[in-house]
C-alpha cells in the first residue's frame, strides 16, 4: 500500500475522549456526507482510544464494548463504508493504551488479523505503557509487518510523538504517516509550539510516510476532551494553514454535526486543501524568518507545486502585526528571467495582480497569508 498524498479524516479523540458509542459514530459518519466533508476529500472517520472491553476473548482478541458499540466493530465498518468513507481504529504498542485498555504488545499478528476481519482501514498505533526494554524502533516494525501481511490494505499511523529518534527510523516500519509532535490541546499556545517543534524535522516529510503534527482543533471552541481555552477564529485559519502547507494530515476534531459557517469555510477551502493534496507534494522551503527577543516572530515559506505555480505561506506566530515582504529573486525568478508572479489570495479567494520585483504580505498577529502564484511573462 503506497499513500501518495497526506491523509484526511475525523478523529472521535480531541472531542470526545472516552465518550464514544455505535449511535455518534454513524451520525458522524452521516455528518461527513451531509456537510459536504466527503466530496471536499475527508475520507477517514477514525475511532480512537477506548473502545474495547478491558479484557481479551478466550481466543486473545480484542473485543468491542458491547454498551458502546452493540452492533459490533465489524457492522460500524460497513456502516462507515455504505457511505462512501473509510473505517479507521485505535491501538498501542504498549502493554496497554494511553487509557489503560488492552493494547497490541505480543498480539501484533493476532490484531493485524482481526482489524482486517473487521473492515479497517486504518490505524491509528499509540506509544503508551510500552516495557522498558522494548525499542520503539522494534515494536512499529513489528505491527508495521503484522498489517502488511493482514491480508488487507489498512493505512499504519504510527502515534510515536515524535520521540526516541524516530526521524532516524520511522520509515523503516512501514508507517504511512507518524506523530512528528506531541499532543495538541485546542489554544493557541499549543498550535504555536507544535509548529515551533515541527520546523526542524520538515527535512524528514516525505511521500509515503508524512509528518503528522496531530489531529485539528479547528472549530472546537474550547469544548471536549482536549479543549484548553479555545481559539480565534483567525488562530484557527492559522492553523489549518501551517498544517496543510507543511504537508501534515489533516484529521478533523471537532464535532462535525454542529460546525459554524466559519469551521466550514476553513476545513473545506478548495484551494487550500489543494495545496496540502498537491501530487508532487514537495517540501516547503524556507525564504525569510524574523525573530523579536530570540523568539521567531513570522515566516515566509514556498513549495513548488505540481503544475509549476508556486505556492507561498507567510506564518506569523508574534503578538503583532507585520508585513512581511518577499523577493521574487528567492524564488528563482530573478530579474533577468522575463518572468512576474501572478499571485492568488487563497482565503479571500481573490486575484491581487502580477508582482515582478517584491509582494509584500500584511499579516495580522497570530495570523496566516496563504498564496498561489502562477508564473507569467513579466
Amino acid at each position: 500500500m503506497i499513500v501518495k498524498t497526506p491523509p484526511l479524516g475525523w478523529n472521535s479523540w480531541n472531542t470526545f475522549g472516552h465518550n464514544i458509542n455505535e449511535t455518534m459514530i454513524k451520525e458522524m459518519a452521516d455528518a461527513m456526507v451531509e456537510t459536504g466533508l466527503r466530496d471536499a476529500g475527508y475520507e477517514y472517520l477514525v475511532i480512537d482510544d477506548c473502545w474495547s472491553l478491558h479484557e481479551r476473548d478466550e481466543n486473545g482478541k480484542l473485543v468491542a464494548d458491547p454498551e458502546k458499540f452493540p452492533g459490533g466493530m465489524k457492522a460500524v465498518a460497513d456502516y462507515v463504508h455504505s457511505k462512501g468513507l473509510k473505517f479507521g481504529m485505535y491501538s498501542c504498542d504498549g502493554t496497554m493504551t494511553c487509557a489503560r485498555y488492552p493494547s497490541s504488545f505480543d498480539y501484533e499478528f493476532i490484531d493485524a488479523a482481526t482489524f482486517a476481519e473487521w473492515g479497517v482501514d486504518f490505524l491509528k498505533y499509540d506509544n503508551c505503557n510500552r516495557p522498558v526494554n522494548y525499542p520503539g524502533r522494534l515494536l512499529y516494525k513489528r505491527m508495521g509487518l503484522a498489517l502488511a501481511n493482514c491480508g488487507r490494505d489498512i493505512l499504519f499511523s504510527a502515534c510515536n510523538w515524535g520521540v526516541d529518534n524516530s526521524p532516524e527510523w520511522i520509515k523503516e516500519t512501514g508507517a504511512h504517516m507518524w506523530r512528528s509532535t506531541g499532543d495538541i490541546v485546542d489554544n493557541w499556545q499549543s498550535i504555536k509550539d507544535l509548529t515551533l517543534a515541527q520546523l526542524p524535522l520538515l527535512k524528514t516529510n516525505g511521500q509515503g510516510c508524512f509528518n503528522d503534527m496531530d489531529m485539528l482543533v479547528v472549530g472546537m471552541g474550547g469544548k471536549g476532551n482536549v479543549g484548553v481555552g479555545g481559539c480565534t477564529v483567525e488562530e484557527y485559519r492559522t492553523h489549518f494553514s501551517i498544517w496543510a502547507f507543511f504537508g501534515s494530515p489533516l484529521m478533523i476534531g471537532c464535532d462535525i454535526r454542529d460546525m459554524s459557517e466559519e469551521t466550514k469555510a476553513i476545513l473545506m477551502n478548495k484551494e487550500v486543501l489543494a495545496v496540502n493534496q498537491d501530487p508532487a507534494y514537495r517540501q516547503p522551503f524556507e525564504i525569510n524568518t524574523v525573530h523579536w527577543a530570540s523568539e521567531l516572530a513570522w515566516s515566509a515559506w514556498a513549495r513548488f507545486m505540481e503544475n509549476g505555480d508556486i505556492a507561498l505561506g507567510f506564518f506569523n506566530l508574534s503578538d503583532h502585526n507585520t508585513n512581511p515582504c518577499l523577493a521574487m529573486a528567492d524564488l528563482g525568478l530573478g530579474g533577468r528571467s522575463g518572468k512576474a508572479l501572478k499571485i492568488r489570495d487563497l482565503w479571500a479567494g481573490e486575484d491581487l495582480g502580477t508582482f515582478k520585483d517584491q509582494f509584500v504580505a500584511n499579516v495580522p498577529a497570530h495570523g496566516a497569508r496563504l498564496f498561489r502564484g502562477q508564473i507569467v511573462d513579466a
